[in-house]
């Protein structure tokens, strides 16, 4: 889903050292190593108490202890069945890192080099603009400045459709830029994927293969599969969001099913376990060194993958109710990089349709910590900085309220910005007959449409995407709105372009101000088939 970077809704950077420049005296370790588990669980309880959060799932790594992992509540509402430490969760963008250390591993492997040229092992690979054609190169598929949107060609594959990962190589030449080439930030999920078909072409294997036993076979992380597709257990957790009304993100909690498919996998497909992320983050602290001494990737791919590339956010730094707000944060290759608490934080964060996770990393005190939850909202975000702060010895925070006041106030903005409804048509109606809407639609980096009138009602099948299949009601001058079923997504505005008595186009916007970047229905731009 989404961008992945935090949910579907919402110091300097420093050059890593050698394992000697990091090393720290010990009484730095003593905090973290007070936090025993009952400490933990009385961290995590009253945040699942305080928003009714079915299932949690915690992992930390410290110096000279063994890993902390532990499930909480259940997997699924109105079901029994517990999280354990084996239950695997969507980890979403989490696995761009994945990606990026694949990458590295061929980097090391002598097979390609973070400067190559994309076209040098994709040669049929285009952007909008042929001169970034040649200038993008793998660094910069993995660095969220390449000048597209955010969240660009997302609805090819959220929610599931029938697209295969190399489609990105065809659409990418239709996706318009929205600023230059490496001139600034938007997150995106589609060059990841382009990554994924790379990594293909140059391993001779497919990335959940290349994935699965380059990188989670050598680390233990037995838990785990690249790809949804691939569980083959029922010890999975369940998904949950607030349906409404009036829009998603509000209202009481509800069972949703995934809608992420296999084309994702690249840039968010992996399901692991807390016991899996413990291990992935050992060997990141560790910079790519396996337990047995093993070298996985080298200390200097370590160093290029949490080497920032592009500024994301800038502010004043931390405020009263947010302690922890940097001063600066970047991404670099699969992972974002920041200040926390005058600390470097190596992080990121997965966001899918029903389930959000968290994970920071404190290199410098050789901390790591992932919190999984089974909600659609991040309170996984929260309880990773309570336990942070805990492991730190940070000054004293109330995170369960600092996170209730935020919820609350997002709560207040979002039902400020459907004032008046999202349910009621605007003023307006079609200046055609209905049958003269009906047709098939082309946009060309998505696909078709195809629009029906029967009954003296029209209807509109997004072809690609099995569940994208609704009536359209009038909504205002020439202008539709989906009805999709509850759980599916989100419903759309289509607007008709009509000139002397025929339609000559067609586009498209989200019905919801919340809604997730992913739904990028706005970047459409249909026009009929003859």
């Amino acid at each position: 889903m989404s961008g992945f970077q935090t949910t579907r809704r919402q110091a300097l950077a420093l050059s890593l050292g050698s394992a000697a420049a990091l090393a720290v005296p010990s009484w730095a370790w003593a905090a973290a190593g007070e936090l025993d588990e009952a400490g933990i669980d009385a961290l995590v309880a009253p945040f699942m108490e305080a928003f009714q959060t079915p299932g949690i799932a915690v992992a930390i790594v410290r110096p000279g202890m063994p890993a902390f992992v532990k499930g909480y509540g259940v997997r699924t509402l109105g079901k029994p069945a517990p999280v354990d430490v084996h239950t695997r969760f969507g980890i979403a963008s989490h696995s761009k890192a994945f990606t990026a250390a694949a990458l590295a591993l061929l980097v090391d492997d002598g097979k390609l080099g973070w400067e190559d040229p994309v076209v040098k092992h994709l040669p049929e690979f285009r952007m909008y603009d042929p001169a970034v054609t040649a200038m993008m190169t793998v660094r910069d598929l993995l660095t969220h400045r390449s000048g597209l949107p955010l969240g660009a060609g997302d609805l090819m594959f959220f929610p599931t459709s029938s697209h295969v990962a190399t489609d990105v190589l065809k659409a990418l030449p239709y996706l318009k830029p929205v600023r230059g080439f490496r001139a600034g930030y938007d997150y995106d999920n589609i060059l990841y994927l382009v990554a994924g078909v790379l990594i293909e072409r140059v391993a001779g294997m497919k990335w959940t293969d290349f994935v699965a036993t380059r990188l989670m076979a050598p680390i233990g992380m037995d838990d785990a599969v690249p790809s949804r597709s691939l569980l083959r257990t029922d010890n999975v957790a369940g998904r949950h969001a607030r349906l409404g009304p009036p829009v998603r993100g509000i209202g009481p909690l509800s069972v949703v099913q995934p809608d992420e498919g296999p084309m994702v996998d690249a840039a968010g497909g992996i399901n692991a376990s807390v016991t899996d992320m413990a291990k992935w983050l050992q060997v990141q602290l560790d910079h790519g060194k396996l337990p047995n001494g093993t070298q996985l990737w080298s200390p200097a791919q370590a160093k290029e993958m949490w080497t920032p590339q592009t500024i994301t956010a800038s502010s004043d730094g931390p405020e009263a109710d947010n302690p922890t707000r940097p001063i600066l944060q970047t991404y670099a290759l699969g992972w974002f990089v920041q200040d926390y608490r005058g600390l470097k934080m190596v992080q990121h964060s997965g966001g899918l349709s029903g389930q959000i996770t968290y994970t920071g990393l404190l290199p410098t005190r050789g901390i790591g910590v992932s919190v999984f939850s089974n909600v659609e909202e991040p309170i996984s975000s929260a309880i990773r900085n309570a336990i942070l702060d805990r492991l730190i010895d940070a000054p004293a925070f109330d995170w369960v309220s600092g996170y209730g006041t935020r919820m609350k106030a997002g709560a207040d903005d979002a039902l400020a910005s459907v004032a008046g409804g999202v349910d009621k048509a605007p003023a307006g109606e079609p200046s055609l007959p209905l049958k003269a809407y009906a047709g098939r639609y082309r946009d060309p980096w998505y696909g078709d449409v195809v629009v029906s009138e029967k009954g003296g009602r029209l209807s509109i099948d997004f072809v690609p995407t099995p569940v994208f299949k609704s009536v359209l009601d009038p909504w205002g001058p020439d202008a539709f709105r989906t009805r999709f079923a509850k759980d599916a997504g989100e419903d759309a505005i289509v607007t008709f372009a009509v000139k002397d008595g025929a339609v000559t186009g067609m586009t498209m916007k989200a019905l919801s101000p919340l809604a997730d970047f992913s739904y990028d229905f706005h970047h459409l731009n249909f026009t009929p088939v003859r």
